[in-house]
């Protein structure tokens, strides 16, 4: 899968993707540090980029209509964790082949030991 690395997410979301056989894009590197949500989104949408991301508006389906999107994942992250956490969890979530190609057009929360997914 391709997928979108919001800014708030490690730099190294990529080399973890890259382990799994999959390709990420970080925002950063494409010229979007601190641009808005609806940019990013748009960028995901038109890269046919599944977006990865710890910024849980991206959950608002009113906002972000999951069926638009190549797919939305949301990371809960607590503000007190480190790099190795947000990582594991990350892997945790690819390690998870059922639920990455049910993807398209959808949201996933991913917590740990939990993952949902809405459709609508």
């Amino acid at each position: 899968m391709r997928f979108l690395i919001d800014e708030d997410l490690p730099r190294s979301t990529a080399n973890m993707l890259q382990k799994y056989q999959h390709e990420g894009i970080d925002a950063r590197d494409i010229g979007f540090r601190g641009a808005d949500d609806s940019q990013i989104a748009a960028i995901a949408k038109e890269g046919g980029l599944c977006l990865l991301t710890g910024d849980f508006d991206f959950a608002d389906i009113r906002n972000y209509p999951p069926k638009q999107y190549p797919g939305i994942v949301v990371f809960y992250i607590p503000s007190n964790v480190n790099v190795t956490y947000i990582l594991s969890l990350l892997e945790s979530f690819l390690q998870q082949e059922q639920i990455l190609e049910q993807l398209p057009g959808k949201l996933a929360i991913v917590e740990p030991g939990r993952v949902r997914i809405r459709t609508d």
